[in-house]
């Protein structure tokens, strides 16, 4: 319960950061231009479809009452990242980011990793983030990742996994931090490819506390059958098999995640 409790609180508060403006802030800081073009988008776009040309032509006109204003940049770059349109999603987030940094560098950098595997590009964006923030840096969009575990696991892909290690290891040890939900997997995993077995295995332990799934012992299997140890292997491997009839496993309604196994990394086994 509690898991599920903290895993609702980071989604909503990821939300948060998401979530419309509010218009009258720009009110109160004197630019008439941008509280005007907020509440032009904000008030009208549940009306339109944001594939649809209606929807463009206001968030247009939203840009063009305040050409500094970064949400309308977004909110005309998110049916481009949803289409798959990379070259055009990037234009606008680009301006999203010239005009709020703060504000949508985190998404750039998580939709750069999560839809495009630009990992180099994504690293580029956190630690611009990590340079002008004077608070945590926060959350991916969704809320599933604190964005340095998104960092370990750019490193990860880039071939670079003892610094993904140290990545992961470093915001573990940070005062205050909340584990997150697959945290230990990635870590643990990351220990069984660098051929450290035993740690790797102490780790995926650690996960199975913090959230229980097919992966953790899919990867348990894997440390045990390096290691010899065939009576654990067997264990784990059976344990993977329970969950994954259960449908318990890693999941993402937009796209499999690194780490993430199907029913036929289980039958290689």
């Amino acid at each position: 319960m509690k898991i599920l409790l903290k895993i609702g609180f980071i989604v909503f508060f990821a939300g948060l950061l998401q979530a419309q403006p509010n218009c009258n802030v720009y009110l109160w800081e004197g630019d008439t231009a941008k509280y005007q073009a907020c509440k032009l988008l904000t008030e009208n776009q549940h009306k339109y479809y944001q594939f649809s040309k209606e929807f463009h032509d206001l968030v247009d006109c939203a840009i063009t009452l305040c050409p500094q204003f970064a949400y309308a940049y977004r909110e005309k770059a998110a049916p481009y990242v949803k289409s798959g349109n990379f070259i055009e999603w990037k234009k606008y987030i680009d301006l999203a980011v010239k005009y709020d940094s703060l504000g949508y560098l985190s998404v750039r950098a998580s939709l750069r990793y999560k839809f495009f595997a630009d990992y180099s590009g994504a690293i580029h964006d956190i630690e611009l983030l990590e340079n002008i923030s004077k608070s945590d840096i926060g959350y991916t969009s969704n809320g599933t990742y604190h964005l340095m575990i998104v960092k370990a696991l750019c490193y990860k892909q880039l071939g670079k996994i003892k610094e993904g290690i140290n990545t992961i290891e470093a915001l573990l040890n940070k005062e205050g931090y909340s584990v997150g939900t697959y945290d230990y997997l990635h870590l643990g995993v990351m220990y069984y490819q660098t051929g450290n077995f035993r740690q790797g295995i102490n780790v995926l332990n650690k996960q199975r506390i913090q959230y229980d799934c097919a992966e953790v012992f899919y990867y348990l299997a894997l440390c045990y059958k390096e290691m010899g140890n065939t009576e654990e292997y067997l264990m784990a491997k059976q344990s993977c098999q329970n969950l994954l009839r259960e449908n318990r496993k890693m999941f993402d309604q937009y796209h499999f995640m690194i780490d993430q196994i199907f029913q036929q990394d289980f039958n290689n086994l």
